[in-house]
């Protein structure tokens, strides 16, 4: 069937584990989070304002959020490849990534939702307690949106952190806004236009971020990437006369593999094949960790599995 089989693994583990070298600040992020979450409940229920508690329910999300990406990171990398898990648990920051965007939308329906309650009957808001809570709340998330920032670039899983916590930076911009509207005009409506504008805002977040998610779980081949421009640079190789099973996907953040059957001219060829193989797919297409078997054209063909 195969005449050569062979793995080649990229060795920068930094690449594999992107979250992990972001930990540290993922952790203090988290800490200020939970923190300011604690206080906008307090005094979201304390001054009856939708603003205040639409965006202390979006903390709450940021907190579960980034508690979520906290234990995928240290699960992923404390883990061991067992016979059971041979790529350890890396996927855990796809499914963290998953679950926050779930998590965002159903804050983001929640607060719709109860935005056009309070347009029917609106309640009475204190602005001054909401205004510098909102002021407060926006200095925390800046705060975070600079720890994060550098990760989200690197780790899906970072993303959804990173995410949130931009979304909920608008959300206090939004609540500073309302308690300053609210405390000059009296306007009692502008408190739930402005939660229900915070949950407009975080919909299509979410929803670009469950995207990415799924199309990792379906192992789709990444949008960066032209499956069929891989296969005609294989085949202008040297000695390859023919490209099939050929499947590229994403284990995790920055984590990309390939599999395919390439086939050769003749024996000879084999071993000058692999190597030059390797090298195009690392230094063209970033593909690092590729496994390649090697056919000899006009021998009995791998059988036809169906898929």
């Amino acid at each position: 069937m195969g005449h050569d089989h062979s793995n080649h693994h990229s060795h920068g583990h930094a690449s594999l584990r992107a979250g992990a070298r972001h930990l540290g600040r993922l952790k203090i992020a988290f800490a200020l989070i939970v923190g300011f979450f604690l206080v906008q409940v307090v005094v979201g229920l304390a001054t009856n304002s939708l603003a205040l508690l639409s965006d202390a329910g979006h903390m709450a999300t940021d907190a579960l959020g980034l508690g979520m990406a906290l234990a995928a990171i240290t699960a992923a990398n404390r883990a061991d490849h067992s016979s059971h898990r041979t790529f350890g648990l890396y996927r855990l920051e796809i499914l963290a990534a998953l679950a926050n965007a779930v998590l965002l939308f159903a804050v983001a329906i929640y607060v719709l939702v109860e935005a056009i309650l309070r347009l029917r009957d609106p309640a009475e808001v204190h602005s001054t307690p909401v205004l510098v809570v909102g002021i407060i709340g926006l200095v925390v998330n800046v705060i975070a949106f600079l720890l994060l920032r550098e990760g989200a670039q690197e780790s899906m899983n970072m993303r959804g952190a990173y995410l949130e916590v931009v979304s909920d930076m608008l959300g206090s911009v939004g609540v500073i806004v309302s308690a300053i509207v609210l405390s000059v005009t009296g306007w009692s409506w502008v408190d739930p236009i402005v939660g229900a504008g915070i949950g407009l805002f975080i919909l299509p977040r979410a929803y670009r971020l469950g995207r990415d998610a799924v199309r990792v779980l379906v192992q789709a081949a990444p949008h960066e990437l032209d499956v069929h421009d891989i296969e005609q640079a294989l085949l202008e190789l040297d000695h390859v006369v023919g490209v099939h099973d050929l499947h590229v996907w994403t284990l995790t953040s920055e984590m990309h593999v390939l599999s395919a059957h390439v086939q050769v001219s003749d024996d000879p060829a084999m071993r000058g094949v692999l190597p030059a193989a390797q090298k195009l797919l690392t230094e063209r297409f970033g593909l690092d960790h590729s496994t390649l078997q090697i056919e000899v054209a006009g021998e009995p063909d791998c059988p036809d599995i169906g898929w």
